[in-house]
């Protein structure tokens, strides 16, 4: 889960803030000042594993990678990964091409605790939802989501879930999606 920036909620709990800058010779970087800031709950969206294309040097595949060590804490290998698709997203706003990615990991992966980087502002929790929950979860509307977290479990529930009468299976720790924009 991630601050929900350009939501309409984000965008009320961001009024009133400023932007305190480092005095000449001080390092750090930029924080907001937000005196009457919600908790983040407020503004919460679940969305996918995801990082910004910003590394001429590395693939698309190596970008993933770093961001799914970054963001949830497991390594995964560049060879680990399947491409799903591309897509566009934001379309009439920003146009971004997005490519998703899947990942299968395990409690063998984990090397960290994730989270992101707090200091860039990022509060990132990972979620588990339990296969047997996946559609139920992807379809409710009151749950706030990308349509990125939707298609996703869809192409999932298409593709990777187990074709079995037991739907009860508890295999959340299966697989992970990612996507990030790019392209």
């Amino acid at each position: 889960m991630k601050p929900a920036c350009t939501s309409p909620e984000g965008e009320q709990a961001a009024e009133g803030c400023t932007l305190a800058t480092p005095e000449e010779g001080q390092e750090g970087s930029e924080k907001a000042r937000c005196p009457h800031q919600p908790p983040a709950s407020s503004g919460v969206t679940y969305e996918l594993c995801s990082g910004i294309v910003d590394k001429p040097h590395l693939s698309l595949e190596e970008i993933a990678c770093q961001e799914v060590l970054e963001e949830c804490g497991y390594e995964v290998s560049v060879s680990k990964l399947r491409r799903i698709t591309s897509y566009r997203s934001g379309v009439g706003v920003t146009g971004a091409k997005q490519t998703m990615f899947y990942a299968e990991v395990s409690e063998e992966n984990r090397v960290g605790d994730g989270g992101g980087q707090p200091e860039e502002g990022e509060l990132i929790e990972v979620v588990k939802v339990p296969l047997h929950e996946a559609m139920t979860f992807a379809y409710n509307e009151s749950i706030p989501k990308t349509m990125g977290v939707i298609f996703s479990f869809m192409w999932f529930h298409s593709n990777m879930a187990p074709k079995t009468d037991d739907s009860r299976q508890e295999s959340h720790h299966r697989g992970s999606v990612v996507g990030y924009p790019g392209g």
